[in-house]
């Protein structure tokens, strides 16, 4: 009876889990631990209450819990942003690439702007075919001085990202640039959509896949770890 009960519990907090933050705790020895980044990626200022975010404050501890997790072998990121604040996403992005357990992204959907990088920082990334990805400039919103700090400083920002993706994937770095200062392709802005096999076959992602695809790979580097297989999500 009590194993029950504390089945029962485990299995409402895995669905509180899911509810509050997209994720899903492994479970048992050669877990995988299932983290999405959907919607907006929220950064230091507040999102409205009717946007679907992903905040920051949660995904970073839980990195590093799950970094630290002995139960844990390895991590798959579902992705589907429509991108977000800058620093928020490098900062998430920078985490995931420093870890060590073995990593897979997926792009479903859209990994736009900043879930670029999100998408590169695993160490193995794949992207479903009629998933979609956007590569563009910085941009600013609120009160911009007109001053040549200005300039300098956007140019800063967007090498730091130029300088993740083309260190976290396989693209040259002037392809990346000319993608993402395209004028020809998106109405009223600069920048390229670029959808599955075309991201793979530019660099940008490393191949077509989908769920069985990743959880094979992490399974697969789990396994030379010594850990076993399993995933666990609330039903």
């Amino acid at each position: 009876m009590a194993e029950e009960i504390n089945r029962d519990d485990e299995k409402s907090e895995q669905r509180e889990q899911i509810r509050e933050f997209g994720s899903a705790a492994a479970t048992g020895s050669g877990g995988i631990h299932c983290l999405t980044i959907v919607g907006q990626v929220e950064g230091h200022v507040l999102l409205p209450p009717d946007n679907k975010t992903t905040k920051y404050e949660h995904v970073m501890p839980m990195l590093a819990a799950i970094e630290e997790s002995p139960e844990i072998k390895g991590l798959l990121i579902l992705l589907n942003t429509v991108g977000g604040d800058i620093e928020a996403g490098l900062g998430i992005a920078e985490l995931i690439a420093s870890m060590k357990k073995p990593t897979a992204s997926i792009v479903l959907g859209g990994g736009h702007s900043i879930g670029v990088p999100l998408a590169v920082a695993a160490k193995r990334s794949f992207i479903a075919p009629s998933a979609a990805m956007t590569l563009h400039p910085v941009r600013l919103t609120g009160v911009v001085l007109g001053v040549p700090q200005t300039y300098s400083y956007l140019e800063r920002i967007q090498e730091r990202i130029v300088k993740f993706i083309t260190a976290n994937s396989k693209i040259p770095r002037r392809k990346l640039i000319d993608l993402m200062l395209e004028t020809g392709e998106l109405a009223a802005d600069v920048g390229s959509v670029i959808y599955g096999e075309e991201a793979v076959k530019l660099g940008l992602i490393d191949a077509v896949g989908g769920l069985s695809d990743a959880l094979d790979y992490l399974h697969g580097q789990a396994g030379r770890d010594g850990g076993g297989s399993g995933l666990s999500l609330a039903k």
